[in-house]
């Protein structure tokens, strides 16, 4: 897929998965084994800023991650990498990206209410 624009909205997602996390401490954070959900910040680039996120675990090992605003160009097969404050808590294995914004735009296009000519149709003016 080639968008038409750096920016387009086919490119930007909020929603991630992962492979099995492979966690410094050898463990997932208490917090996340506890809570099944946390927030953190995530990166998938060398040197990108840091995205704040939301952790969801699942019982493979694997993480669900929910961005705070989408982030560009997100792709299978990269790293998402975690962290928690300045401390690095582990590392995964980008798996699946949710819809693009985009996709998530149509839908809800398609979603919104009748137009006022169809409404009119269905009932006539008094």
């Amino acid at each position: 897929f080639k968008a038409p624009s750096r920016d387009h909205p086919a490119l930007y997602r909020d929603l991630l998965r992962t492979n099995r996390v492979h966690w410094i401490a050898e463990e997932p954070p208490a917090e996340l084994v506890r809570e099944k959900m946390m927030e953190c910040h995530f990166r998938f680039r060398h040197q990108m800023a840091l995205v704040p996120c939301v952790l969801t675990l699942n019982q493979d090992g694997s993480v669900w991650v929910t961005l705070v605003k989408p982030e560009r160009a997100i792709t299978p097969g990269q790293f998402a990498v975690f962290y928690k404050g300045d401390e690095c808590l582990g590392s995964g294995k980008i798996l699946r990206i949710g819809p693009s914004v985009y996709t998530l735009q149509q839908g809800k296009n398609r979603e919104e209410s009748p137009k006022k000519e169809e409404i009119d149709k269905i009932e006539p003016a008094t």
